[in-house]
């Protein structure tokens, strides 16, 4: 349990807090931004996230820089980025900012990757990241980042980049999977 796998580790416990941060109504107040409004609860959700998501870049520079990369943090780190993502994805359905269908077409393609990852680790390998796999994680992040902030600073100007950016993520979490399994197809057709 070296240190990047502890940050990572705590990315995972973040988790709930910001559940609840995004689910219960506080009553903090609101901000007005642009024509949107922007509950306090959930500005201080979508920073906790932002924060959880900074964890998955340090933990891995750490674990590069310093020769740390196991074989635990190649489970582990893309199995906290799939539950903060889709954790946020669910709760920004729940809040109306996000369609449901797009929501079910990113978390389906998560299950299957970590399917192919779970027969490759009963074949006694590993299958790490892609690179497209990180574009894809990073694209959802800032995506939902905005979503949570429900579009600031663009709801001042009336263009939705947080949709916008959330379709992206739609194209890009498709294409990531697609490469993934044709890269990774061997496991499925060599497995026992």
């Amino acid at each position: 349990m070296n240190l990047p796998n502890k940050i990572t580790l705590s990315r995972i416990f973040l988790i709930p807090i910001f559940i609840v941060l995004m689910s219960v109504p506080f009553q903090w107040g609101n901000l007005q931004i642009g024509n949107a409004v922007l509950p306090i609860s959930h500005l201080a959700g979508a920073l906790l996230f932002i924060i959880a998501s900074t964890t998955d870049w340090i933990d891995g520079y750490i674990a590069r820089k310093h020769n740390l990369v196991t074989n635990l943090g190649k489970f582990l780190d893309p199995l906290a980025d799939k539950l903060l993502v889709s954790a946020a994805l669910i709760l920004l359905v729940e809040i109306g900012l996000a369609p449901a269908w797009i929501v079910i077409v990113i978390i389906s393609r998560e299950f299957a990757v970590t399917g192919l990852r779970l027969v490759a680790a009963g074949e006694g390998s590993v299958l790490a990241a892609s690179q497209m796999g990180k574009l894809k994680t990073w694209i959802q992040i800032v995506s939902i980042s905005l979503l949570l902030l429900h579009n600031w600073p663009f709801a001042y100007i009336g263009f939705p980049m947080g949709t916008i950016a959330l379709y992206a993520a739609l194209i890009i979490t498709f294409i990531s999977g697609y490469d993934y399994f044709v890269k990774n197809w061997h496991v499925m057709r060599n497995s026992k």
